[in-house]
């Protein structure tokens, strides 16, 4: 079993392994926001970040204070994508569906 581990161990560093990832968050950041846009170029997918702070729901206007610019580019946006797909499917089979439009279906009968 020894020359069968050490074997597999071989084939891994010749088939050229994945390296391993160190998630450094010394220098991290938090922020939070209740609101999304996105924005896109050829170059570039820019998604800004903000806070929905009125509290009366029928107001005809409201102001999103906007606090967080991420840019990226096309090849990084479509992999964050392929991960938020992956988490929000996992959270919906433990927690149920989230229903995004249900305020506009409400507001429609």
């Amino acid at each position: 079993m020894d020359e069968k581990q050490n074997g597999e161990d071989q084939a891994g560093k010749k088939s050229g392994s994945v390296p391993k990832v160190r998630w450094d968050d010394s220098n991290m950041q938090t922020s939070y926001a209740n609101v999304a846009n996105v924005t896109s170029s050829r170059e570039e997918v820019t998604f800004f970040f903000g806070t929905n702070r009125t509290w009366n729901a029928s107001d005809k206007e409201f102001t999103i204070l906007l606090s967080d610019r991420l840019i990226l580019n096309p090849y990084a946006a479509k992999r964050l994508s392929r991960l938020l797909n992956a988490v929000l499917k996992e959270y919906e089979s433990r927690y149920g569906t989230l229903e995004i439009d249900k305020r506009e279906q409400q507001q429609a009968t």
